[in-house]
């Protein structure tokens, strides 16, 4: 009995067909990438090489872009499997024209070109604009964690810190003494993989150290200045100051127990889902349809603060995009709820939108006094107004869009495109990283729009 199999011939010479165009279907996410790179601004990359002809070649920005957003866009983002996938991966291929850059010719690329990577985000909203996919009657706000490229673990006091720096020292030292009394005065080898190892790993730590000495520092200054000014006031009273003030406990008292992180210090303890981790807060903007519009990065674990840096962020990144229309509404959950957001921050801003926001459960409300009658706080209100704007009428079914308009950026993100985890250390790179995913993304909602409308 005879099979009938269809042929398996591995020895065959050529196996693939010799047109790259016939390597992937039409409709591929790697032509939409490439197309995307034939539209942008490559200047910004371009600045940083020389244009004299002079050294040795280099690979051509539009090749090393190109396979860097598609890495990004299919959740690959370590350099090392990047130049893997230029291997074995057809896709990658076509986007690196058949060569093979290696991973830290990827990785200092990445590093080079950080502003202008960080730059997509705009490129991206631009084109999603001229698709017709940029519509602002909502925008929704929030933020989420992301960890950071270092462990919890790796947190220190200052105490441990002065510890560990002084017992490196010694390590030297003890290094240079046997050294001393091998070679004497001739020249020895290069330095020791172990001691050059101590050596980076005492720069890092005496960097955190440094960090945690000036933010004691600043918390001294601030209660310094605060108690002054409340001398001040009392003796404008013609009373007599106290001889002292009790710092704040927030922001002005000491921090004994305070640490920092010595594989990347900017990040912090932030809480999430439940958890908390080591990394930070980002923050994001997106349309209904899911378009980033405004993408940032910040140390500070709470959102209360980042409503009036994220409504400047989305303005800056609308006119950079070149779009003109005014935000309506900014649809935001209670944890951007305060007194200053939904007046004095809205009143400084000029074309405003409507906030949405419902008050946080937190702050001073008014309570009953002795008397039995109502003592009305400065909040109250402001949180009538808010709940009767989002309780019924339209306030209430824009609201309603919230969830499903930002969180879902979010899950996108963190599992489409791998991003729950930042790839670089410090709070300047991890942002260009974020705004690098977020606008990796605005192009993922444009080639499904796209590809779904020629269907």
């Amino acid at each position: 009995m005879a099979f009938n199999f269809l042929p398996c011939p591995r020895d065959q010479a050529f196996l693939l067909p010799p047109d790259l165009r016939e390597w992937l279907p039409a409709d591929h996410l790697a032509w939409f990438v490439l197309d995307v790179v034939d539209q942008l601004d490559l200047g910004p990359f371009l600045a940083a090489y020389r244009s004299d002809g002079h050294g040795r070649a280099a690979y051509d920005p539009r090749l090393l872009l190109s396979v860097l957003l598609y890495a990004y866009c299919t959740g690959i983002r370590s350099s090392r499997q990047i130049e893997r996938r230029c291997h074995e991966d057809i896709a990658f291929r076509v986007l690196a024209a058949n060569s093979t850059p290696d991973h830290v010719t990827i990785a200092r690329f990445r590093v080079r070109h950080e502003r202008a990577l960080a730059g997509l985000l705009v490129a991206s909203l631009r084109l999603c604009a001229a698709a017709g996919m940029v519509r602002l009657g909502l925008v929704a706000l929030d933020g989420t964690k992301v960890a950071a490229n270092a462990a919890a673990a790796a947190n220190r006091t200052h105490a441990k810190l002065t510890e560990q720096v002084a017992e490196l020292l010694e390590q030297a030292a003890q290094a240079d003494r046997t050294e001393d009394a091998e070679h004497g005065d001739a020249r020895g080898d290069e330095l020791p993989q172990a001691l050059a190892a101590r050596t980076e790993r005492l720069a890092r730590l005496q960097q955190a150290k440094a960090q945690l000495e000036a933010e004691a520092a600043d918390r001294q200054q601030r209660y310094e200045q605060r108690a002054k000014e409340l001398a001040a006031k009392a003796r404008a009273h013609g009373k007599p100051p106290k001889a002292r003030y009790r710092p704040r406990r927030r922001d002005e008292a000491p921090r004994p127990k305070a640490t920092v992180n010595t594989t990347d210090p900017d990040s912090r303890f932030v809480r999430g889902n439940g958890r908390t981790l080591q990394g930070y807060n980002a923050q994001a903007a997106a349309t209904m349809d899911q378009v980033v519009v405004a993408a940032e990065l910040t140390q500070q674990a709470n959102d209360v603060l980042q409503l009036a840096p994220m409504l400047s962020a989305i303005r800056t990144t609308l006119t950079g995009a070149g779009v003109g229309e005014p935000l309506q509404r900014l649809a935001a959950d209670s944890g951007y709820w305060s007194i200053a957001n939904v007046s004095t921050v809205v009143s400084a801003i000029p074309d405003a939108p409507e906030l949405l926001i419902p008050p946080a459960r937190h702050g001073r409300h008014g309570k009953p006094r002795q008397d039995g009658r109502p003592s009305e706080s400065k909040s109250d209100g402001l949180r009538a107004v808010m709940r009767a704007r989002l309780d019924a009428g339209p306030g209430k079914a824009y609201y309603a869009q919230r969830s499903r308009t930002i969180e879902p950026v979010f899950g996108q993100v963190k599992t489409v495109q791998a991003g729950s985890r930042f790839m670089r250390r410090g709070l300047a790179a991890c942002q260009a990283e974020w705004k690098l995913l977020c606008g990796t993304h605005n192009l993922l909602k444009l080639w499904r729009a796209t590809t779904a409308s020629t269907r």
